[in-house]
């Protein structure tokens, strides 16, 4: 089990600033990347400046954009090593997957009203499947309980499968999710607008201890 700081962010300062402070206590740092047609939100969506951080911190990347598979080999040139994109603004899954592959870890994303029959790609193909548990495209949302039913669903089909969870995530929601049956949670807001991201963190590693 993992607990992910998700950075969410317009301007590459911020993203800098974000991944200063979470860098002294997270191994992984999840960077999304939203091009406004996926959602009406958009981000920062150059990955070369993220070159400086590859070899000091394990980077993923989640592709909420339109034809994610567009984007893999820069992110892999970057230095990225787990992609995962949204199967809502994929042509080919099968395509996607088969790329990533060459290039790291892979998984497919599920956007929070989306079905897990969506889902076109045998689950032994994927290193991990992300299950969105707000609707896609803004950090601070929140929690939407009623999505954690496709983690249980999941975790009955496939016992081993990694399952990551994305949205509303906090020192409450994170116990719901673990109960579920997710390994692995990205947090963005509950982290990073608290006073002290590590020991937030650290709380949130806490509650996984029950």
């Amino acid at each position: 089990m993992e607990i992910i700081p998700g950075i969410l962010e317009k301007e590459w300062v911020e993203i800098e600033r974000k991944i200063s402070l979470a860098k002294p206590f997270a191994k992984t740092i999840h960077i999304d990347f939203i091009d406004g047609k996926f959602a009406q939100n958009t981000t920062f969506l150059d990955p070369k400046p993220f070159i400086k951080y590859s070899r000091e911190i394990f980077l993923e990347a989640h592709l909420m954009v339109e034809e994610p598979t567009s984007y893999l080999k820069l992110l892999a040139d970057a230095g990225f090593k787990r992609f995962m994109g949204h199967i809502e603004k994929m042509s080919d899954q099968i395509e996607f997957v088969a790329q990533g592959q060459l290039l790291g870890e892979v998984g497919l994303a599920v956007d929070g009203p989306t079905s897990l029959e969506a889902v076109k790609v045998p689950l032994d193909d994927l290193d991990c499947l992300l299950i969105m548990t707000i609707k896609a495209g803004e950090s601070g949302q929140e929690f939407m309980p009623e999505y954690l039913k496709k983690v249980e669903s999941l975790r009955q089909v496939k016992g081993d499968i990694v399952i990551e969870v994305d949205g509303g995530i906090n020192d409450k929601t994170i116990a719901q999710a673990h109960k579920a049956g997710a390994s692995r949670y990205v947090a963005n807001s509950f982290i990073f607008n608290s006073q002290n991201p590590q020991a937030t963190y650290e709380l949130l590693e806490k509650q996984l201890q029950f």
